[in-house]
């Protein structure tokens, strides 16, 4: 690799043709092609019988156990219709501990008795399949001797079909267990989860006496990515093994000037977004908002509301469709938290909220005072995140997280949540037990001119500091990473609301159908319990030393590292919760803490050995040709008897040798921890991996620009 490299790509990037508009290459509405490839509703109807598409959508709809003789019409019926969308393949599409999606395609073809080619599916093929158990990770629930597991249909989000240039596979979303039970993916647990959830909400709505109804768990889950151009990625082996930079010196510009956030998006970049919501349309994900983010060559898209566990595996379908739609257009799309060091990293914010019939039950409605079904579900949240908040930090555990979290794009590892004064000052009012005239926060804002718009403001601010904030009629958790899975967060989340709703609901059903008591019981349990838990509820700066200060005198949870948050897994209170719940059992969440624990060392060792490889290869033999022509030309001056430029030679050469020296001595002591890196030694290999990158970062300053082998911040921030 040389800097000539570099050269090149900027020539290609100039030269590079603009692509057509979206407009002109898209010659159908959208709504033509929305929700075409999915096996929805209509098309159950369509290729199924009245009956069986009935059966089908109970289960679909309300969670019905599915009547295992459907199962081999269903097959026909979704055999038929995804050969009639091109499909020559079908795949249990399942989500491993992995962090990605996984697929095995097997062919519609077979032969019959006589030999001859047929197209086949059975219900067999449809409800089951076994994949290798042993060669994803597990946290030892399987090993190579005992390698069976389990696929199994997930009827509850639908199939769908996944397109290549040759051909299309109907991809079937599925769970993923062991031979034995245990889940060794993160469905299992959601969908564990969102049952305990749905019993606990209908218990709670029983005991103010409201008629049974579907309960359910929605999310909207904003999604944060990167964009750069190929050419640059494929000159930079730290992008490519491990999803970040591992050197870079900031350019002179970068966010500062806040120009990049809602600017105009550039026709290339505009391009690509339009062919991403073509393909997430025809899947029936309906992304809904697209835009420029703070950070250079940052974007973000994010699709309505919808039924969680469709919400999470659309969420992985958009991940996969952007970075695929990105290689089709010479882009790489970058999905870890924190690519650039010195910007802003990316996120997923998890909009999570729930419904029981129509009502939302997080809307607080015109006089929250007056809405003891809000009050009541808001206070089993409050005290859910008081007591659990270590295991929603838990979910947050990536790698790229630690970099990202307390920046200023991000809130910080201590867990709280954001109410807005409005709501404080109510509930403050419910733990006194005495009601002060309730004054409405909808007024007016006078923005000066006659031909405005008349615009209200509403009832809060928004706090973008903090990790769990509540937006008016949902909660938005932005401390997830751009990486990551919604499903852990949720799941934990989940079980944490359900437990809460249980406890409530405990000490309410002894009042039900007295309406005096039980009024005069439920404002006593408010006031209790938002005293109790009100310590987490914080509605200032969270990026302020300040409130790490007031956090600690609370005693709330701060764990800065991922190996400080992976801990909540081993907790007592957390294991009960998660195994009262049925989310997960006690071998479950031990292997989950392996798992995890396992996966963040690797990736800090790979991190490592690259940065090691990439200064030892590509950086110091740069320097050593670069101090050698110091050097010489030092003595060559000196030999001419000059006078005029020797103090700058000789300082230009001693500083660049002191960086030599620095640089081999950075290498030598990665290199000093030897083959493998473990959790004792963990954020020591950290440290040694930073202090080379401090040291290549001042080389990338007084290194000649035409000789530095790697793409700048400056090309790739900014080219594109």
């Amino acid at each position: 690799m040389s800097a000539n490299h570099r050269k090149r790509a900027l020539e290609a990037l100039a030269r590079r043709v603009a692509l057509p508009d979206a407009a002109a290459t898209n010659g159908s509405a959208p709504l033509d092609y929305y929700g075409k490839d999915v096996f929805n509703a209509a098309a159950i109807r369509q290729y199924l019988s009245s009956g069986a598409a009935e059966k089908l959508l109970a289960t679909i709809q309300n969670g019905a156990r599915l009547d295992p003789d459907v199962a081999g019409d269903v097959a026909h019926a979704m055999k038929d219709w995804a050969v009639s969308r091109g499909a020559t393949h079908f795949t249990h599409w399942f989500q491993p501990m992995t962090g990605n999606t996984a697929e095995k395609h097997d062919a519609f073809l077979d032969l019959d008795e006589k030999g001859e080619a047929i197209l086949t599916f059975s219900g067999k093929n449809l409800v089951k399949s076994e994949p290798d158990a042993s060669s994803f990770p597990s946290g030892g629930l399987r090993c190579t001797f005992e390698a069976r597991g389990y696929t199994a249909w997930d009827p509850t989000s639908p199939a769908f079909i996944k397109r290549n240039p040759r051909g299309a596979t109907l991809c079937i979303p599925s769970i993923f267990c062991s031979h034995t039970g245990e889940t060794l993916d993160r469905k299992i647990p959601l969908l564990r989860s969102i049952q305990a959830l749905k019993r606990s909400i209908k218990r709670f709505m029983t005991c103010f006496g409201e008629p049974e109804a579907r309960a359910t768990i929605t999310l909207g889950a904003e999604q944060e990515y990167f964009l750069v151009d190929r050419e640059f990625y494929l000159q930079r082996p730290d992008l490519v093994q491990t999803g970040r930079t591992l050197f870079g010196s900031a350019p002179a510009k970068h966010q500062q000037l806040e120009d990049h956030y809602f600017g105009a998006v550039k026709p290339r970049v505009l391009n690509f977004m339009a062919e991403v919501e073509e393909e997430l349309w025809r899947l029936g994900i309906p992304a809904k908002t697209r835009h420029n983010e703070v950070a250079p060559a940052q974007f973000e898209l994010a699709p309505t509301f919808e039924e969680l566990n469709l919400a999470v595996d659309h969420n992985m379908l958009t991940m996969d469709i952007l970075r695929r739609v990105a290689k089709k257009n010479g882009l790489v799309c970058l999905l870890h938290e924190k690519p650039f060091a010195g910007v802003n990293g990316s996120g997923k914010h998890n909009n999570w909220s729930a419904t029981y019939g129509s009502r939302n039950l997080l809307n607080p409605g015109d006089d929250p005072r007056r809405n003891p079904i809000f009050l009541g579900f808001l206070t089993a949240i409050i005290r859910a995140v008081d007591l659990h908040g270590d295991l929603l930090r838990c979910s947050t555990v990536t790698v790229g997280n630690d970099w990202r979290l307390g920046a200023n794009e991000a809130p910080p590892a201590i867990v709280s949540i954001y109410l807005g004064d409005r709501l404080t000052e109510t509930l403050e009012q419910v733990e006194r037990g005495v009601f002060e005239e309730y004054r409405t926060g909808v007024k007016p804002l006078k923005i000066g001119l006659a031909t405005s718009p008349r615009l209200e403001k509403d009832d809060s601010d928004r706090n973008r500091t903090s990790p769990f904030a509540f937006t008016g009629n949902k909660f938005e958790f932005r401390a997830c990473g751009s990486s990551q899975s919604c499903a852990p967060f949720n799941t934990y989340l989940n079980a944490s609301v359900a437990e809460s709703l249980d406890y409530i609901s405990e000490r309410l059903e002894p009042f039900a159908g007295d309406s005096e008591k039980f009024d005069g019981e439920l404002q006593k349990l408010l006031g209790e319990l938002i005293k109790t838990h009100k310590r987490v509820i914080y509605n200032g700066n969270n990026y302020s030393e300040t409130w790490v200060k007031e956090a600690e005198r609370r005693g709330l949870p701060h764990l800065k590292t991922s190996l400080q948050a992976l801990r909540p897994f081993l907790d007592a209170k957390n294991h009960q919760l998660l195994e009262k719940y049925g989310v997960f059992s006690a071998i479950e969440l031990e292997s989950r803490y392996e798992i995890f624990t396992e996966e963040y060392v690797s990736k800090i060792q790979i991190e490592g050995e690259v940065a090691r490889d990439m200064a030892q290869n590509m950086i110091l033999p740069v320097v050593l040709s670069e101090y050698g022509k110091l050097a010489q030309s030092l003595q060559a001056a000196k030999n001419a008897g000059l006078t005029a430029g020797i103090a700058g030679l000789k300082r230009s050469t001693e500083t660049l040798g002191a960086l030599l020296d620095e640089l081999q001595e950075r290498v030598a002591d990665l290199a000093a921890f030897g083959a493998v890196v473990d959790v004792e030694n963990c954020e020591r290999y950290i440290e040694a991996t930073k202090a080379l990158r401090s040291t290549v970062d001042a080389l990338e300053l007084v290194v000649d620009d035409d000789k530095w082998p790697l793409p700048k911040y400056r090309e790739m921030l900014f080219v594109y």
